[in-house]
């Protein structure tokens, strides 16, 4: 049983649903221009059309009231409300997402939105994008022009969806929008997401006009060591992957550790004075994102290196600083994406962070699971796989609350099947299928499943 204020949502993102990516003055990100590149996602596949949330507001909206959703997380398409980056704000961009706030409230949905997940304005990338200190004072510039328009109504805001992505798929490996393959420009990302991150809560905090919870989403990497070079290997994925955002967020500083190793990749002088104590703002909640976890060990050099780290291989490496570390395959059972599936990380992490940073509340901003759904000749989408998934996952989540973690909620990945990224639509992660011919919404057996959790507080079989 979960006590009565623990919060069941579920989440998107802005260009993996709403599609329109032309209307109403919206001008082109980065994934615009990364999807429309040929050899980038699978099948050629855009955001083009996505799931047309755009044009579907009510429809979708009436779907989050039918599941009984506390909360609904979404994220905002920076194009559409600045398209350029920096400059003239677009009104029809804040009335769409200002419908979208109000019709949550209208249904009882408390509404958290994310400012970032992935969709950077073009024109910004051109001008140098994440590894450049400029995007960052864009996007506090954006933050408060979010802020002061829907600032009366939103409960929590999040700064960042997973800066991992963001800076190390985008500038490291090139599998993510820009698709640049260069570790110095994939650290110099990292720090300006931070500052960027700490910049926002700043805007935020001097237009908004309520009282909500400020915070930024972390994808956290689950760690498993192989071998007597495991914990060594541990350590320094551990820096680049969780320490690099937590460290500065949370505590003001940067890793020693994560200095030292990626001393040949890159000097780190683009820290400036001021810039640790802007990041480290006060947070209200931490939001975290688990799939799955990841097995490491020391590279001997000699073998074929195995990179089995869940992502895919553009020909550039997310590790800047760790060519000497190899991701060795886990064992089953997995996902569609190929990840493996091991709640019992979940449980872990919770407690991890609780000990590392107690007193800071916890909310589950992102977990799920694509797997190949079948439509039944009725029309039905029986996914007991998916089901199971999130049972086990929920399972972890109480088993830490019971230990005492504080963890406020829990938001399942996602509501509707979508873009899935470098994947295109080749994967499916909704608990609502979507017909991408016809557009059609058909709730899945787990949207029934999650509606009677979200109504009963309860895990039930």
């Amino acid at each position: 049983m979960f006590g009565p204020d623990f919060v069941f949502g579920s989440a998107t993102a802005s260009y993996q649903i709403e599609g329109a990516v032309a209307a109403d003055g919206r001008r082109p990100s980065i994934w615009d221009t990364y999807s429309h590149t040929p050899g980038k996602v699978w099948n050629g596949d855009t955001g083009d059309v996505a799931c047309d949330h755009y044009n579907r507001l009510d429809e979708d909206l009436d779907i989050m009231a039918s599941l009984g959703l506390d909360s609904y997380r979404f994220s905002v398409a920076w194009p559409r409300i600045v398209p350029e980056g920096t400059g003239a704000v677009n009104q029809p961009g804040i009335d769409f997402y200002s419908r979208l706030v109000d019709g949550l409230l209208e249904r009882g949905i408390t509404p958290v939105a994310t400012l970032y997940h992935w969709d950077l304005p073009q024109t910004l990338e051109d001008a140098g994008g994440w590894p450049a200190r400029a995007t960052a004072e864009a996007f506090a510039d954006y933050a408060a022009v979010v802020g002061r328009a829907l600032g009366d109504r939103v409960a929590t805001w999040t700064t960042l969806n997973e800066p991992w992505c963001s800076a190390y798929l985008g500038y490291g490996s090139g599998a993510h929008a820009p698709g640049r393959t260069d570790g110095a420009d994939a650290l110099a990302a990292v720090h300006h997401l931070n500052l960027a991150h700490g910049l926002g809560v700043q805007a935020l905090r001097s237009v908004v006009t309520n009282e909500p919870d400020y915070s930024v989403t972390l994808n956290f990497h689950v760690l498993r060591g192989e071998g007597e070079t495991g914990p060594a290997a541990m350590q320094k994925i551990d820096a680049l992957a969780n320490r690099a955002f937590t460290h500065p967020i949370l505590k003001g500083e940067y890793p020693a550790d994560l200095i030292a190793q990626t001393a040949e990749v890159t000097d780190w002088a683009f820290v400036r004075p001021g810039d640790l104590e802007a990041i480290n703002q006060p947070l209200d909640v931490l939001g975290v994102n688990y799939y799955s976890t990841a097995r490491v060990r020391l590279w001997d050099g000699v073998s074929p290196r195995q990179n089995s780290d869940g992502h895919k291989d553009m020909g550039g490496s997310p590790w800047p600083g760790a060519s000497d570390v190899e991701f060795v395959p886990q064992p089953g059972p997995y996902t569609d994406m190929g990840w493996n599936i091991e709640p019992a990380g979940l449980d872990e992490l919770l407690g991890a962070l609780h000990e590392e940073f107690p007193g800071l509340p916890l909310m589950i901003t992102e977990n799920g699971a694509a797997f190949a759904d079948t439509v039944t000749d009725a029309g039905d989408i029986h996914d007991p796989d998916r089901i199971d998934y999130l049972h086990r996952h929920l399972a972890a989540v109480h088993r830490a609350i019971a230990r005492g973690v504080d963890v406020r909620g829990y938001f399942v990945w996602s509501l509707f099947d979508n873009f899935e990224w470098g994947y295109g639509y080749s994967k499916r992660f909704g608990i609502v299928r979507v017909d991408y011919d016809t557009l059609q919404r058909t709730p899945k057996d787990s949207a029934g499943w999650f509606a009677e959790l979200v109504a009963s507080h309860r895990l039930h079989a």
